[in-house]
């Protein structure tokens, strides 16, 4: 592979690895950015390992200085933001066993698109992989079909890709039931674990007893014949389980010879139409961990009692068990997060997709501007120990700010637009500029031809305005126009009067703010439509991303103030 311009690409990687960790980046490491940021080569994995350890070598030979002065040369807007930001950076603490490199995963259920509690289980386990290098493996946790999505296969594929997740292999479970099967028939031959044909009512209340079930001490032999006529089809539904012995007197319920594989018969899996006998969580967890070499396990504490269950299968087996790490239940106020309670949103109507403002989905929050560097910022902000917090917003909203501001021109938005005649007042233009104090940018002209449009929560009789960047006006006693009232600022500081963004009459477009409170409806510039897909910033309203410009009408969703 001879293209000079990727391995130039992926030496300014290694640069910024090394100058933001301070250290020499592994390879693992820097293969994860390359794969994260051109999904498209993945196929030339091999070819670019190959490269690395040339261009890694180059990097070593580097002293500290030296790599940043290179960095500064190659790409000086990385340098940049990196001493910008140098102040919030959050360092995560160090993991065990770590220094040759980890294997972590993501591994949610395909039940819809990906939310911001799927963030912090994927950016605090890509945030290792990238400082020690390795593998991140994004399995796809789909052997329950009752809580399967067939859109969700792709959705969640791209919601990794625009959170710019590294992952290096992807597994989907529901290619490797012939392995869990394996594993059962290992497992019971060991004797940990049974095939019970208790009724599941009757089974709850011997473990509530801490008594043991009829099918718990049968043979061997006597379990694996169950076992094999559970895969031939001989039980329905509910009639058989397989459970996992445990201490039965374990103080946690839960723990107590929890279930491990099923009969489910309907509804039918989208990927594979002919599978009935499933394994749940924690066994096909614990054999996948395994067999894919999990180093580091990081998850929410509402997974402690799992990890209690798994630790079972471990020691039967005499696997040596990943370093699990459980962070703080997180709580998000503001937003839906549910699944099922979003897709019934959708369903009824209420939201208006995936991505509806009202909800907590990255593609919602992506659509009303907020960039997957703030969200993963804040993730790492938020760190990964056991207490449990409440998601700041405002957190998020000024790491996404540190983001966008400095690309996001300003425009005036007028939300309930009254149109008043200002008598007196001279015909001239307001020259405001498109990013202050940056005259490079350009600026826009306002001609003002006697007729303004301001809010209407403004008009107040006798009140004195400034219309921004061009002249101050006073409401009249009716409140249909208003007066001239003088250029002087200084007049307008004194009476305190506000500064409001107004548009001249004549030449405006109609504009639609969405926001999580409702619409909000008014004109704008017209030079808003030349941005969709982009984000600028309403003046005294907040930074707003253009959705659509359709039809000479833009429709704008609310990012933040």
């Amino acid at each position: 592979m001879a293209d000079t311009s990727l391995e130039d690409d992926i030496y300014i990687m290694a640069l910024e690895n090394a100058v933001k960790h301070k250290a020499v980046p592994r390879a693992g490491a820097i293969l994860g950015m390359v794969m994260g940021t051109h999904p498209e080569l993945r196929s030339q994995a091999k070819e670019i390992n190959a490269l690395l350890p040339a261009i890694l070598k180059k990097v070593e030979d580097l002293n500290p200085d030296q790599r940043e002065a290179e960095l500064t040369r190659l790409n000086p807007d990385a340098i940049g933001k990196m001493h910008e930001k140098k102040e919030r950076v959050h360092e995560l603490p160090a993991l065990p066993g770590a220094e040759k490199g980890v294997v972590m995963r993501f591994a949610p259920n395909p039940s819809g698109p990906l939310h911001l509690g799927h963030a912090r289980a994927s950016v605090l386990n890509d945030y290792y992989v990238k400082k020690y290098g390795g593998k991140f493996f994004y399995r796809v946790e789909d052997t329950d079909p009752k809580r399967v999505d067939s859109e969700a296969y792709d959705m969640v594929v791209e919601d990794l890709k625009w959170l710019g997740i590294g992952v290096t292999d992807v597994v989907y479970q529901s290619d490797r039931f012939e392995i869990y099967y394996e594993y059962a028939r290992k497992l019971i031959a060991l004797g940990g674990a049974y095939m019970c044909t208790c009724d599941n009512e009757e089974f709850k209340q011997l473990k509530l007893k801490k008594t043991a079930c009829p099918c718990r001490d049968l043979p061997v032999e006597e379990q694996l014949k169950r076992f094999d006529d559970m895969l031939a089809g001989k039980y329905n539904d509910g009639e058989i389980t397989m459970r996992v012995k445990t201490d039965i007197t374990h103080p946690d319920p839960a723990v107590r010879d929890f279930a491990a594989m099923r009969v489910l018969k309907s509804p039918k899996h989208p990927r594979k139409p002919e599978v009935f006998v499933y394994p749940l969580m924690n066994f096909s967890v614990t054999i996948d961990d395994h067999l894919l070499g999990m180093t580091h396990v990081i998850r929410g504490k509402d997974h402690i009692a799992n990890t209690r269950r798994q630790e079972y299968i471990y020691k039967y087996f005499g696997w040596e068990m990943p370093h699990f790490y459980h962070y703080g239940r997180m709580s998000i106020d503001g937003l839906e997060l549910s699944t099922s309670g979003m897709r019934k949103g959708i369903n009824e109507g209420l939201y208006t997709g995936w991505d509806d403002i009202h909800l907590g989905t990255l593609r919602a929050l992506a659509r009303r501007g907020i960039q997957a560097e703030a969200v993963r910022s804040s993730v790492v902000d938020i760190g990964m120990g056991d207490t449990d917090i409440s998601f700041s917003w405002e957190n998020l909203f000024a790491a996404n700010k540190a983001v966008i501001d400095a690309d996001a021109d300003r425009y005036f938005f007028v939300p309930d637009a009254a149109e008043i005649e200002v008598k007196g007042a001279p015909k001239t233009e307001a020259h405001a500029p498109k990013y202050p104090n940056k005259p490079e940018r350009g600026e826009r002209v306002l001609s003002f031809a006697g007729k303004v449009l301001i809010p209407q929560k403004e008009i107040e009789a006798g009140k004195l305005l400034r219309l921004k960047d061009l002249f101050n006006i006073r409401i009249s006693a009716n409140g249909t126009s208003a007066e001239y009232a003088g250029d002087s600022l200084a007049d307008a500081r004194k009476e305190k009067a506000p500064i409001i963004q107004w548009l001249p009459a004549e030449n405006t477009v109609p504009c639609e703010l969405l926001t999580p409170e409702g619409v909000q409806t008014g004109c704008a510039e017209p030079d808003v439509l030349k941005y969709e897909g982009r984000i600028v910033q309403f003046e005294r309203i907040g930074f707003a991303k253009i959705d659509s410009t359709a039809g000479g009408k833009a429709v704008a969703y609310f990012t933040h103030r």
